[in-house]
């Protein structure tokens, strides 16, 4: 592992002097300064892990070279070095990005115990800030797999409403991933660094609901041996994810209405309110609008949640983007298994293509899996899946009249020649023998990759 740096800058050479000796005793390499202006030559000079300063020196003060280790060397922890009894300077230094202070006379082990715990924060940190990006790789990776244009169209929906913190509504059938589209909403913008918080509405009893969502207070009830968070401050700067929102009980629609208009909540068993900052991302697979009309859900909520819609198609809907969604999955499972899986031949992605999908994303990931293991080394054949045969993409059976015959035909072929030029329209055009334009008006004229996505601001 590369040595640690630390700078280390003090006008007193006694002690700069010894506790640079203990520093280096402790494996780390110092880089001594006798004053502020020394140390800020240093800065400019070469990369630093961590800084220890006194906040008095001549020259260039301490609180001076707090700024500029700001724009020179942001990711270094910084420890400040103060005199007894101007604890008040020490904190203005925190607020300057200083991550601890110390006070004089300095205890050496203190200093080199604070210094490698600073220094473990910070990696932890560091490996965190990692995962959550291969967190959100991952994530991104999965749910928006597919060139289709609603697909574009999604991607384009998030990148814009991903730096607000207005409330979304996500519908779609089960299956088409509609939490893992969220937490994409959630880890591409404001909310990032903050709690994501996923509940299901479908598995909350009606009795308990409140308490749930705004926790309770130690004694309130049988059973509430302690305080409890809720759900709303749990998600406090972050998202709540309310899965299966049609399925909240109607009585307790308007408890959650109250709390998404005044932004604050109040504990069961407490008479003052707390306030909370969230974006509320719903997600149901129900017709919320019928429910409206039948008397199964608030109108209210529904506007207050329905500020920006987001409308996932199922994936018989978008056949285009089964291709790659294949090929993703392919290549997870084949780094999981540690297997050689070229992929699934001519004959098992055309029947994968014309697949009804009643379980969208999340049967046809089951599919491939069960497909991967099955073929080992060798390609995936229509007789490693785990699905029937059918007569056509869209529906049981099979088609009769010749032009839905034709039609069918034409629409199957040209969904095979897409993925077997890996989407590119032009190659497409070149390989059925007609030109661009026509090719755009085949894929209209056929529906495929008809966008459903859509945006309503309230």
């Amino acid at each position: 592992m590369p040595q640690t740096t630390v700078l280390l800058a003090d006008d007193e050479e006694t002690l700069r002097t010894n506790l640079a000796q203990v520093l280096e005793e402790e494996g780390f390499n110092v880089v001594a300064c006798k004053d502020g202006a020394e140390a800020l030559r240093a800065l400019k000079a070469q990369p630093v892990d961590a800084i220890i300063t006194d906040l008095r020196m001549p020259g260039v003060p301490g609180m001076e070279l707090l700024d500029h280790a700001a724009k020179l060397a942001p990711n270094a922890v910084v420890i400040v070095v103060t005199a007894f009894g101007e604890v008040e300077t020490a904190v203005e230094a925190m607020k300057k990005g200083a991550r601890d202070y110390i006070c004089k006379p300095l205890i050496f082990d203190e200093v080199i115990f604070r210094l490698k715990r600073l220094l473990t924060c910070e990696e932890v940190e560091r490996q965190n800030r990692v995962l959550r990006a291969q967190i959100r790789q991952t994530q991104a990776a999965c749910a928006m797999v597919g060139d289709s244009p609603v697909m574009r169209s999604i991607r384009e929906m998030i990148s814009r409403i991903a730096h607000t913190m207005s409330n979304v509504l996500i519908c779609g059938e089960s299956g088409t991933g509609k939490e893992v589209l969220a937490r994409i909403l959630h880890n591409e913008g404001v909310t990032q660094d903050k709690p994501f918080v996923p509940v299901n509405c479908g598995g909350l009893t009606d009795t308990l609901i409140e308490s749930e969502f705004f926790g309770h207070r130690r004694g309130t009830f049988t059973g509430a041996e302690a305080d409890r968070l809720g759900y709303f401050e749990a998600a406090h700067g972050g998202t709540l994810f309310l899965d299966e929102i049609g399925n909240l009980p109607v009585s307790s629609q308007a408890t959650l209405l109250r709390a998404i208009e005044e932004k604050a909540v109040t504990r069961v068993g407490e008479t003052h309110a707390r306030p909370v900052n969230i974006r509320i991302v719903a997600a149901t697979n129900r017709d919320l609008e019928r429910a409206i009309e039948h008397g199964g859900f608030r109108e209210d909520l529904y506007y207050r949640l329905n500020v920006i819609r987001i409308t996932v198609p199922p994936l018989r809907e978008r056949p285009e983007d089964i291709p790659p969604l294949i090929e993703h999955f392919v290549a997870k499972y084949r780094a999981d298994m540690k297997c050689g899986c070229p992929g699934f031949d001519e004959d098992a992605l055309e029947l994968m293509c014309r697949h009804h999908w009643r379980g969208n994303i999340r049967e046809l990931e089951n599919v491939v899996e069960r497909a991967v293991i099955f073929a080992g080394e060798r390609p995936v054949t229509a007789g490693d899946l785990s699905i029937a045969p059918r007569g056509d993409g869209h529906a049981a059976g099979h088609v009769l009249d010749l032009r839905s015959a034709t039609r069918d035909f034409e629409r199957r072929h040209i969904l095979k020649v897409l993925a077997r030029v890996e989407q590119n329209k032009v190659a497409c055009a070149e390989a059925l023998g007609i030109g661009l334009s026509s090719l755009y008006r085949k894929l209209e004229e056929l529906e495929i990759g008809k966008s459903a996505t859509e945006s309503q601001l309230a």
